[in-house]
């Protein structure tokens, strides 16, 4: 029994790792865009949630998953974007 428990806890763990994995390459990628690029996909991303939101509202929405990517990547983005105005900061 010991050993099926340590086998899950150890996909658990795995699983874990990938998403953390495809968090930062997503981050990356991000980082390698400039302060233009981010801010007009920030906007974007920020149309395509308040229509989501309207879409749950009524009871619409197909993918609730969406809506959860979008939050975090537009978290993302907005720290991305902090990120470089602080760079900017410190070397002028």
């Amino acid at each position: 029994m010991a050993q099926k428990a340590s086998k899950k806890t150890a996909a658990k763990k795995s699983s874990k790792k990938a998403t953390a994995a495809k968090a930062s390459s997503k981050t990356d990628d991000f980082r390698a865009k400039t302060a233009d690029e981010l801010s007009s996909q920030l906007s974007s991303l920020q149309k395509e949630q308040f229509n989501l939101r309207f879409q749950r509202a009524n009871g619409q929405v197909d993918n609730t998953g969406r809506i959860r990517v979008l939050r975090r990547d537009i978290a993302r983005i907005q720290t991305v974007l902090t990120e470089q105005r602080r760079a900017v900061q410190a070397k002028g």
